[in-house]
């Protein structure tokens, strides 16, 4: 089971790691991030902020693979902190100003949480 939750939270985690990906390709899809600040095209320099968010929500999923035996066990040790921003961006997202931002991601995030907490709890 811990396998099986820990996939789902990697599979969830696919999700606002494509968003970010098109971001930073120019998609003008700013309503859904950074609370909707950019509703079109986000500035370059947030475009570059999207690869990063990326590659974070990349490793808090190998983190949450790791904890669960499956993939990289040097990520292991970062299970916590990727559950602390598991939960943070939850509440952020459920907080945000943006509507579409709120009804998409918050849901996204819920699943990702009770996914970790399953894997983190077994």
């Amino acid at each position: 089971m811990n396998q099986i939750l820990a996939l789902a939270y990697v599979g969830l985690a696919g999700l606002p790691v494509l968003m970010h990906l098109a971001i930073a390709a120019g998609a003008p899809l700013g309503r859904l991030t950074v609370g909707g600040r950019f509703p079109g095209l986000l500035p370059p320099s947030w475009r570059l902020l999207a690869l990063v968010q990326a590659a974070l929500i990349c490793t808090m999923a190998g983190a949450v693979l790791a904890r669960a035996d499956v993939g990289i066990a040097a990520l292991a040790p970062l299970f916590w902190s990727a559950l602390a921003l598991t939960l943070l961006s939850l509440v952020a997202n459920a907080a945000s100003p943006s509507r579409p931002e709120r009804l998409l991601w918050t849901p996204v995030l819920f699943l990702m949480a009770v996914a970790a907490l399953g894997v983190g709890l077994s």
